[in-house]
């Protein structure tokens, strides 16, 4: 009879209000299981289940326990997942839903055709000899953080700085370089390690530092692998291994093209098409 007499708004009301903590938890759930923060979830799980035992039980100490840390959880809770709430917060300010009424005031350098070209050069060079490199390329979010750690060189990008940079056994080969537009900002910049749990145990630092930052920030990474001296590319949390020379400049000039590409088609799939009309061509 209760649920006969409410207004029909009300209804609606209710059923969006459900699916929207519906969506909530669900992306939530999503967001964490690839994080560290999915184990910790599962720890806090087992101590509800304990809690929840008391409670049937009727433990009298455990529950006067409980109920007197209970504002100190709280507050412990938010310590540890720190990492994962300011991430969280990040990965929500970096939407485009209010993009137009919250313009993104970051500078956006676009990188010269030429800039380009020398970028691609150097990877796929240091690839041949198996020199290990590490390279960022900004886009609309500021990485000014990053470059901190590094040492300022603030030069014209060019193949021949990008090698000798990296050139093993030279004061600046560790770490990350940091370009925006044409320039060279820093060398030696530390990146954040990523916590997916998924990534091939045959990544070592470098992949798992690109993939670190690409998960925290619109920047392109591009990784030389020592070992292998295969040329990949992050953007977005992904990872993406790429063949020639041409098709790295592909990405590099899709990108740079436009800055909005997540709104027309994910840059995966713009690459894999490039490669199936190259495949077509010959």
């Amino acid at each position: 009879m209760i649920y006969r007499s409410l207004d029909p708004l009300m209804w609606v009301s209710t059923i969006v209000e459900i699916l929207l903590i519906a969506f909530v938890i669900y992306k939530f759930l999503v967001w964490i299981k690839n994080t560290r923060a999915w184990s910790l979830l599962r720890g806090i799980l087992y101590i509800m289940v304990f809690v929840i035992i008391s409670y049937v039980f009727q433990f009298s100490v455990i529950l006067w326990i409980l109920q007197n840390i209970s504002g100190i959880a709280v507050i412990a809770i938010v310590i540890i997942f720190q990492d994962e709430i300011r991430n969280a917060i990040e990965h929500l300010g970096r939407q485009k839903i209010f993009s137009k009424f919250l313009p993104d005031l970051n500078k956006y350098q676009k990188s010269s055709d030429k800039a380009i070209n020398e970028i691609a050069k150097a990877a796929f060079k240091m690839g041949q000899v198996k020199t290990g490199a590490l390279i960022v390329i900004e886009q609309g979010e500021s990485l000014e953080h990053v470059e901190k750690t590094g040492i300022e060189i603030n030069g014209e990008v060019s193949s021949e700085l990008l090698i000798n940079i990296f050139e093993k056994n030279t004061p600046l080969h560790d770490g990350a370089v940091m370009i925006a537009g044409d320039k060279v900002k820093c060398a030696t910049a530390y990146l954040p390690l990523s916590d997916n749990f998924n990534i091939s145990k045959s990544f070592g630092t470098r992949h798992r530092a690109a993939l670190g930052l690409s998960e925290v920030s619109d920047a392109i990474i591009i990784v030389v692998s020592e070992e292998t001296g295969k040329v990949s590319y992050c953007y977005r949390g992904n990872i993406t291994e790429i063949p020639s020379e041409k098709e790295l400049k592909k990405v590099l000039f899709s990108h740079s093209k436009d800055k909005d590409d997540d709104k027309n088609k994910n840059i995966l799939e713009q690459v894999e098409d490039l490669f199936i009309k190259d495949e077509e061509e010959e």
